[in-house]
């Protein structure tokens, strides 16, 4: 989409996402490619609420709060990609699709989540992505998720 990628931290990451702390589940975005591709990264780590109870003595990072991982990246990317800061943007998921799990996520690990869209138009309502997280060279898990942006939260649709 453009020759200068961007990136976004935890400070204006949430300028772009209304999730916060236990559920901001990104820490930084990368390779920001408008609205085309980014890619997200999350530390994982063992003070994480979910590990009390997911599973005692064996801790995994539940394979809901990856994809939302992946749906959050997405939402930065399109905060980016369309210049969206700082306007109470909300993202609905409307659909997940082809999701498989293919590695366990443990504390000490990085995830990192590469996202791009497969459909969606400037200010279009729609968008469908793909995801792919990995811990290193090892895919943890892959989804096709649809979503519907609010561009004007509180207006009627």
């Amino acid at each position: 989409m453009t020759d200068e990628l961007k990136s976004a931290d935890i400070q204006l990451i949430q300028r772009i996402l209304p999730h916060r702390y236990p559920f901001l589940l990104v820490d930084r975005v990368e390779r920001i490619d408008g609205y085309a591709s980014a890619l997200g990264v999350k530390n994982v780590t063992m003070n994480e609420p979910h590990f009390q109870g997911h599973f005692p003595g064996t801790p995994i990072m539940p394979g809901v709060t990856i994809i939302e991982a992946m749906a959050q990246t997405a939402g930065v990317m399109l905060g980016m990609g369309f210049d969206v800061i700082d306007t109470e943007l909300l993202i609905y998921f409307m659909s997940i699709d082809k999701c498989k799990f293919r590695r366990k996520v443990v504390p000490g690990d990085v995830l990192e989540m590469e996202v791009t869209t497969l459909r969606g138009k400037p200010r279009g309502k729609l968008f469908k992505f793909q995801g792919i997280a990995r811990v290193g060279d090892e895919v943890a898990a892959e989804a096709e998720f649809s979503a519907y942006v609010d561009w004007t939260p509180g207006e009627s649709a």
